[in-house]
């Protein structure tokens, strides 16, 4: 059974601080009926060693995210500056200590029939406990979709876009009821993309490879982040190419990367065995260091967390920053 979300926990909605109970949407609006709204997904891990709690890389994240709002026109006005403020507010107004995801979602928020959107915009933002997304500990078992991954003159994958995901749920479920863990896409040249919901590494021969983010893949932050600590911390070349379906079955390495599930290992394919079927050296390596990063461990990674309990604080985060936000 999956774990409901408490109806008391402190969401950000309508400019307020808000009971979830209290944050609700009517059933025509614009973003509900035709996918108009853009999210974004950044998660906080808790480190037990220092009792703090680190949201990872979210001024990436929301610049991110404003940045793709953009394509729908959807305005969000708070800066990136005052969305972590209010996103490190909610953790400490929900008493947090634990592992968690932060979910904004920005949407077409008038209440009509009609396809055209219109200026009507609004934003929320969620946190809430989360733990694995995808159970990898032995490794997972992946398969590739009979649905290709949109393209990006229909739908822009990079925009997240809520209409778009469509296409990654019917992806999941066909996986998921195939046996499958997780569902990779090809794009229509029949070239691999990624994950349903993440982005996907390949290691040959000691290289570090991955489809560019023009195949039609979302430009991942956690995608960035393991590209830059396999150069800086492992001296391991990198690559951005197109990658062939057979490439997959003769891999000595796979794995998966992205905000939900952090970088999960691949041991089978399409009831193929990666390599030897165990989880390869490379992906453990570099398991481990992205752990230390996003927990702060790592002295030249530090500018990449910001603490919500701690001293050592990256933004000048206080109450009085919160007055312009219309906070309750």
């Amino acid at each position: 059974m999956k774990p409901t979300v408490s109806p008391d926990l402190i969401v950000y909605f309508g400019g307020k601080y808000v009971p979830l109970a209290e944050a609700r949407v009517g059933i025509l609006t614009h973003a509900l009926n035709y996918g108009t709204g853009v999210f974004e997904g950044i998660r906080a891990h808790w480190d037990e060693d220092s009792s703090d709690l680190y949201v990872f890389r979210p001024q990436d994240h929301y610049e991110r995210w404003k940045q793709n709002c953009g394509i729908l026109r959807i305005d969000v006005e708070p800066s990136v500056e005052e969305l972590c403020t209010i996103t490190v507010e909610l953790m400490r107004r929900n008493h947090f200590k634990s592992n968690l995801y932060v979910r904004p979602l920005a949407y077409k928020s008038a209440e009509r029939i009609g396809v055209c959107p219109d200026d009507e915009n609004a934003f929320a933002i969620v946190v809430l406990p989360f733990g694995e997304y995808l159970h990898s500990e032995k490794g997972l078992h992946a398969g590739v979709s009979a649905w290709r991954r949109i393209e990006d003159a229909a739908i822009p994958v990079r925009a997240k876009i809520c209409g778009a995901y469509a296409n990654s749920a019917l992806a999941t479920d066909d996986a998921r009821r195939c046996g499958f863990d997780e569902a990779i896409l090809l794009n229509e040249a029949g070239q691999v993309t990624e994950g349903a919901t993440c982005n996907l590494f390949m290691v040959r021969k000691g290289v570090l490879i991955t489809a560019p983010v023009s195949e039609n893949v979302l430009e991942g932050i956690t995608r960035s982040t393991i590209l830059e600590v396999a150069q800086r911390e492992l001296a391991m070349p990198v690559l951005e190419r197109p990658v062939d379906r057979s490439e997959l079955y003769i891999a000595d390495e796979l794995f998966l990367s992205g905000t939900a599930v952090g970088l999960a290992p691949v041991v089978r394919v399409d009831h193929r065995p990666v390599k030897d079927g165990a989880i390869g050296a490379w992906t453990r390596l570099l398991q481990t260091l992205y752990s230390d990063v996003v927990r702060g461990r790592l002295a030249e990674y530090r500018n990449w967390v910001l603490p919500v309990y701690g001293t050592l604080r990256n933004l000048a985060l206080n109450q009085a920053e919160l007055e312009p936000t219309s906070i309750a």
